[in-house]
Formats: structure tokens, C-alpha cells, sequence
């Protein structure tokens, strides 16, 4: 059993920065896949980021440049640095762990807006 506890989101305006924390229980989490969803209202949840174990990270097209993924073995953390903040970017962001099965942590509400 996985658990993941978010932080970081809140509102910020167009052309902002927030990083998104996740914290994970385990002591096997450098073996883990780890990264970031997000949820618009209305719209089905979707990739923004993942990084495996080796460290290379995979993007959704729409962030690509303007976040970024990274992970802290030692703290059992993963982050989600985001520049450039669009009002497209408001929703809420997941944290997701592929650990054998998946787990989900439970939402931070990032909103972009003047």
C-alpha cells in the first residue's frame, strides 16, 4: 500500500509559477514510476508528466518547456515545477504512483487566473 499526500496548489496568476509536491510512503520508492495528473472541470484527467526510477521524464505536449518533473529518492518526493502558468492550466493536479498497481493521491487545486 502506496500513500500519497499532495501540497503546493493554489491560485496564481497568468505568467506565475507553482511547485507541486507529493510525498510517498514506501521504502522501495526509487523503484517507483511516479508523476502528475490533471483533471479541468468537465474534461477527462490527463498526463501532464511521469518519471520513472532511471530518472527521464516524459511530458504532455501543452507543458512541454514550461514544467518540470523531478524526484528526491532520499525524501521520497516527487515535484512538479510549473512556469508560465496559462488559465488552461487550472485543475486539479494528481499525484500518481505505479508501484506494481497504481495509487492516486487526492488532488491539489492549482487556478490561473487574473
Amino acid at each position: 500500500q502506496v500513500q500519497l499526500v499532495e501540497s503546493g496548489g493554489g491560485l496564481v496568476q497568468p505568467g506565475g509559477s507553482l511547485r507541486l509536491s507529493c510525498a510517498a510512503s514506501g521504502s522501495i520508492f526509487r523503484f517507483y514510476v511516479m508523476g502528475w495528473y490533471r483533471q479541468a472541470p468537465e474534461k477527462q484527467r490527463e498526463l501532464v508528466a511521469t518519471i520513472p526510477p532511471s530518472g527521464s521524464t516524459n511530458y504532455a505536449g501543452s507543458v512541454k518547456g514550461r514544467f518540470t518533473i523531478s524526484r528526491d529518492n532520499a525524501k521520497n518526493t516527487v515535484y512538479l515545477q510549473m512556469n508560465s502558468l496559462k488559465p488552461e492550466d487550472t485543475a486539479v493536479y494528481y499525484c500518481y504512483c505505479n508501484a506494481g498497481r497504481t495509487y492516486w493521491g487526492q488532488g491539489t487545486q492549482v487556478t490561473v487566473s487574473s
